[in-house]
């Protein structure tokens, strides 16, 4: 039998922590207006800093009253469309980036906002929005060239083990920071020159004795003491690009009393960035095409963390997961 409903996961309140803020709400599974497409997800990524963020009220950008839809990247395959939409067709598959899009089963939207793929498999996902945001936080924000040493901090997650291998092919000396030995392996994979693996070694001793001249460009997703050392140790002209700072996810964030980080920048002429993927828009279209085209050459490798997670209901615990750190690549849902 067909069903007439489908399952969503809504903020119901706001929260310290994303599972107190939630809860599964069903529903009839919509009809497409005529500009529209009806989409069953299939698969949806799991951004667990910017879910919990949200969940706290704390993205100064968007403006929310609980309840509201969460979840952001989806793919999915297309189920009926509107009596104006051309472009698409039942059976093919689409990748959706809209905020509230996510954590749903089906999703009613306008043609205009869905992107057709080859197929809907979550190496897809992978690399939209997530590749897409390391290659435009690396070259756009960090002006990335080549024959520079680029450290990428949180290397062997979803966006970190793309932006290793983007480094990688620009010609560049990359370090990652890790902390499993798994994800000591997966760097290895990925052609990683040095591996630190911060829970056995000391990443501010490691840079300084054999990094003596600093670092040209980071690209930082960890936070805390990972952001200070990293700052501590740019090379003069260094650039480091704040792509997130997991390490505060969930957790109040923590009040430093130190020098202002102008004395450590101002002498070496470096600068530390904000990145954040809905500020460059412009350039998703051009990096999106590009990415696939060396994913569909095999010049890029995309990991999806072998965890399996499956049903609306299994999001909180994706969540957790990923928060907590064991992640090897993507973390995604099967619906």
């Amino acid at each position: 039998m067909i069903s007439k409903t489908y399952k969503k996961l809504v903020a119901k309140q706001f929260a310290q922590d994303f599972k107190s803020a939630i809860e599964v709400v069903e529903l009839p599974i919509p009809e497409p207006a005529p500009d529209e497409i009806l989409i069953r997800n299939k698969f949806a990524g799991i951004n667990a800093g910017f879910d919990t963020l949200l969940c706290r009220g704390d993205v100064s950008y968007i403006n929310l009253t609980p309840p509201f839809d969460l979840g952001v990247e989806a793919l999915g395959e297309v189920v009926a469309v509107g009596n104006n939409v051309k472009d698409f067709q039942v059976g093919n598959a689409v990748v959706t980036t809209i905020r509230g899009g996510g954590y749903r089963e089906y999703q009613a939207i306008n043609a205009n906002l869905a992107i057709k793929v080859r197929q809907a498999t979550p190496e897809v996902l992978t690399l939209i929005p997530t590749g897409v945001s390391a290659m435009v936080a690396l070259e756009q924000v960090g002006e990335m060239k080549s024959q520079e040493v680029v450290l990428v901090t949180a290397a062997a997650g979803g966006t970190g083990h793309i932006a290793v291998q983007l480094a990688k092919l620009a010609g560049n000396h990359v370090i990652g920071t890790c902390g499993t030995d798994a994800k000591v392996e997966l760097l290895e994979e990925l052609g990683c020159d040095r591996i630190i693996n911060y829970r056995t070694q000391n990443l501010n001793q490691v840079l300084k004795q054999e990094y003596p001249n600093g670092v040209n460009l980071v690209f930082e997703c960890v936070g805390k003491q990972v952001f200070d050392t990293c700052v501590d140790n740019l090379a003069v002209r260094g650039r480091l690009v704040v792509v997130g700072f997991v390490s505060e996810y969930g957790k109040n964030f923590e009040p430093v009393t130190q020098a202002r980080i102008y004395h450590k920048l101002f002498w070496k002429a470096a600068s530390v960035r904000g990145f954040l993927m809905p500020l460059y828009k412009e350039y998703m279209t051009e990096g999106r095409d590009r990415l696939f085209n060396l994913f569909y050459t095999n010049k890029l490798k995309v990991a999806v963390d072998s965890t399996q997670f499956h049903g609306i209901e299994s999001i909180t615990a994706a969540v957790e997961y990923l928060l907590s750190g064991q992640n090897c690549g993507k973390v995604v849902v099967r619906f």
